[in-house]
């Protein structure tokens, strides 16, 4: 049976019908299958030859080997060497895993890699049974795990571009470049339907609609596996897809990145399922389950819907990855011990570093029987069928690597083409753009000729916030491909980031946006564009007041409140995160000698623009499909500057650190003699190499910041001058949730509002390699001269040499049991 189209009207009916068939999940919520739209993998996944060889696999594997193809492991956690003792079925590379330790390895530095995993598993065990490894990576907007590879458009733009062919033709090139580097498993494409834009991971969902999301699961699934043909291996150039993150993702409370969807089943189905039905209508070799909840129960736990809904009504018949370390959410569970998942219906664990104490625990359940022989063997059967799909057994993709075709000169043109059809034009008073031929152009922002700002996270490494223009030979920042279009068309431009020049030009392209980040990093308390530079908007005006006509280029993984920005301009154009070719921009944005750009605007708004900084919109300012052309102008009129809300509080003062980063409005430093130097994800020094950071794992990927100080040096977090006086009348504290990895010499201080107490003795006192709790009463730094009326540096925490200290947390909370104030005040 193939799939239907159930809305939320027939749903609502269908659940209250009598006679329909009820599921419970795990935290007791109802369940009704009737009800979800009904899909089915195509026979072709498999066939029956292929399904009697996987018979006789199953009865020559040993329990081991079949509990090792349950388990993922990372590469920076695992060498191939590890694969003698522990015969584990798949391998993946994280974020900010690279070849050999190295982010920036080469193709061919990825294909040796994965060839020695290969050889490894092949090496026949118990038996004579040999297994071979499928390798995973997150290529989700082309394979940017890889400098110079083809850097697409974040699917946000993607959506703008409403294209579905244009969508198979990126995932064709995607796997292309994919299976050059040896690799043959994407955790791709993101099914999301993003709900509330204040989650850091909605960049990465195509649209509001679901039913774009389908058309695009569809395009993209065909696009990077190919169709599926009986009795055949996919191509050598076509790689498995990852439909994810099942389910609802989007529809968290708050935006809340890995929280919970507390929503009806109608609007479960409604909104966050049809791209399901689609990627496995399509072929989709695998379904990655979400670190998020649905009314309260976590989907690596929740057996109604990945068994009962997934597998049974949706009829999907690959088989289901875990998120990183995700499994260790489930009630009962830990990263390292987690039957219930099983049980559950996830098929493999990513256990990217607790994979050894997962083996051993999941062995010993299976041969006492919690974990039943048939689900394992289920679970078994799926991941070998996706291997012989692949032709992992059959040496089909032994010598497909060929690092030469990556970023090939017509994949790039692909990508240039998904910019310019990315790019939604919000406004564009007097007929500004395209640029006239001969124009003297200034281009400014501090995003002009920044390949990381364009490019967002996912590019490189996990947050993307460290890559460089030399990642990308073969692409273009912003600024180079407007002063080439610039120049092209008898004109002259100028870059200069500040907005400074000497000769008054004819128009000014200003370039800005969000910083970038990935997953909770990106999760911000309001819809308010919060600005790295504060300046930027005076920038702006500055330039407009000088009679400059002034274009603004928005570069953002979402929709956010810039009414300021949008008055400041006379055009403004919503650029998303157009990736590697910033070419594309210039396509559409400058005219040729002829008076005419390359191409016209096509994109439309796939989220409804805000009108002020409260989530979810209410009323937006531009609609969903919104989006202007040069041959259908439109006036947009001085608009309302007030957020709407109030900044102060929705921006949660007192919450300066959480997840692994400073939170809006607040940022890091790190410095010594030499002076300060901005943190973000990437590890940093301080200027005179006293104090190092680098981001760690605590309790969830990257959710700690490691200090180590060579010498004397201070980390600190500041920010807007902050009323804190209320939190001072209440008696409130600093609270610090930190873990002690070495002592060091020297006293130790923590300044609040540039007033300083020496918590050395403390320090001393906390057990070495665990997580304690600090707190320190406002009033103890308001003793000592601080100012609660304007505090601009919530924490700076200065050692020497020998200290080690792990941050997981650091906000003002209620403190009844907080210690009296430190005796040994500096």
């Amino acid at each position: 049976m193939r799939r239907k189209s159930i809305g939320v009207a027939l749903a609502l009916s269908l659940a209250g019908a009598a006679g329909t068939a009820v599921a419970m999940d795990e935290g007791g919520t109802p369940v009704h299958p009737e009800i979800w739209p009904v899909a089915r993998s195509p026979q072709a996944i498999s066939d029956p030859a292929t399904e009697r060889r996987i018979d006789a696999l199953l009865e020559r594997m040993t329990v081991e080997q079949k509990v090792g193809q349950l388990i993922q492991a990372d590469i920076s956690a695992i060498t191939p060497k590890d694969l003698e003792t522990y015969p584990l079925g798949s391998i993946l590379a994280g974020g900010n895993s690279g070849p050999y330790g190295n982010e920036r390895s080469t193709a061919a530095d990825w294909a040796r890699l994965v060839r020695e995993f290969r050889e490894a598993s092949l090496r026949p065990g118990v038996n004579g049974v040999a297994v071979p490894i499928i390798f995973g990576i997150d290529a989700v907007h082309g394979h940017n795990n890889v400098p110079g590879a083809t850097i697409f458009p974040h699917n946000i733009g993607l959506g703008a571009a409403r294209d579905p062919g244009l969508i198979r033709r990126i995932g064709e090139i995607t796997a292309a470049e994919i299976a050059a580097s040896g690799i043959e498993w994407t955790f791709a494409p993101t099914l999301a339907v993003p709900r509330d834009l204040r989650w850091g991971r909605s960049y990465e969902g195509y649209a509001a609609d679901p039913q774009l999301v389908a058309q695009y699961a569809k395009a993209m699934t065909l696009g990077l596996q190919g169709e599926l043909i009986p009795g055949q291996a996919i191509a050598k150039d076509r790689v498995a897809a990852t439909a994810k993150h099942f389910l609802a993702d989007g529809g968290t409370e708050h935006g809340k990145d890995q929280g919970d969807a507390r929503i009806s089943e109608a609007e479960l189905i409604a909104v966050h399922a049809q791209g399901y039905p689609a990627a496995i209508d399509a072929g989709a070799l695998t379904v990655m389950a979400s670190f998020s909840s649905w009314n309260g129960t976590k989907h690596h736990g929740n057996k109604a819907l990945l068994t009962t809904i997934l597998k049974e009504r949706m009829g999907f018949e690959g088989f289901v990855v875990g998120d990183w370390n995700g499994h260790g959410q489930v009630p009962g569970c830990s990263v390292t011990d987690c039957p219930q998942s099983i049980l559950a219906g996830l098929d493999m664990f990513m256990a990217p570093d607790s994979w050894k104490g997962l083996y051993a625990s999941t062995l010993e359940q299976a041969k006492s029987g919690i974990i039943p022989a048939a689900r394992l063997d289920d679970a078994v059967r799926r991941i070998l069928r996706v291997k012989f799909k692949l032709g992992l057994f059959d040496g089909v993709r032994a010598d497909r690597a060929d690092p030469s075709i990556i970023g090939a000169p017509d994949h790039l043109a692909v990508a240039r083409e998904a910019v310019a059809k990315s790019l939604v034009l919000l406004k564009n008073n007097g007929g500004l753009l395209p640029i006239r031929p001969g124009a003297r152009v200034l281009v400014a922002g501090p995003a002009a000729h920044s390949m990381a700002m364009q490019s967002g996270g996912w590019t490189v490494s996990w947050q993307g916030s460290d890559v460089t223009r030399d990642d990308f030979p073969n692409g273009q920042t912003i600024w180079e491909g407007i002063e080439e279009a610039v120049r092209a068309a008898g004109g002259a431009a100028t870059l200069s980031a500040d907005g400074s020049f000497t000769t008054k030009p004819d128009v000014a392209i200003f370039i800005f946006g969000e910083e970038p980040y990935a997953e909770f990093q990106g999760d911000v308390p309001t819809l308010d564009y919060q600005p790295v530079n504060p300046a930027d908007l005076a920038r702006l005006k500055r330039l407009k007041e000088a009679g400059i006509p002034v274009v603004a280029v928005f570069l953002s993984g979402r929709p956010l409140f810039t009414n300021p920005e949008i008055n400041a301009a006379d055009a403004f154009v919503a650029a998303w995160l157009p990736g590697s070719q910033g070419a594309g921009v210039a396509d559409v944005l400058v005219a040729r000698r002829d008076g005419r750009p390359i191409r016209d605007f096509s994109g439309t708004l796939p989220f409804a623009w805000p009108a002020t900084a409260a989530s979810p919109i209410a009323a937006p300012l531009f609609p969903i499909g919104y989006g202007l052309r040069y041959d259908k102008p439109q006036i947009v009129p001085l608009l309302p500057e007030d957020p709407g809300i109030d900044l102060a509080a929705a921006l949660n003062l007192e919450n300066f650190f959480a997840g692994g980063r400073a939170r809006a409005p607040w940022s890091m430093s790190v410095g010594d003699d030499g002076g300060v130097r901005p943190v973000e994800s990437a590890a940093v020094v301080s200027p005179n190499g006293m104090l190092s950071v680098k981001s760690v794992d605590v309790k969830a990927q990257e959710d700690g910041k490691q200090f180590r100080w060579a010498g004397m040096g201070s980390v600190q977090i500041s920010g807007p001058n902050a009323d804190l006086m209320r939190h001072l009348g209440q008696d409130m504290a600093l609270r610090l949730d930190v873990r002690v990895d070495a002592v060091g010499e020297g006293r130790v201080s923590i300044a609040f509002g540039n007033a300083a107490l020496d918590v050395t003795d403390w320090i001393g006192a906390a057990p070495i390699g665990k997580l304690s709790k600090l707190q320190i009463r406002l009033r103890c730094f308001a003793d000592r001269g601080a100012d609660l009326q304007r505090v601009g540096n919530p924490l700076s925490l200065t050692g020497h040499e020998g200290l080690g200290l792990t941050l997981l947390a650091a906000r003002i909370e209620s403190s009844p049991d907080a210690p009296p104030c430190p005796s040994n005040a500096e």
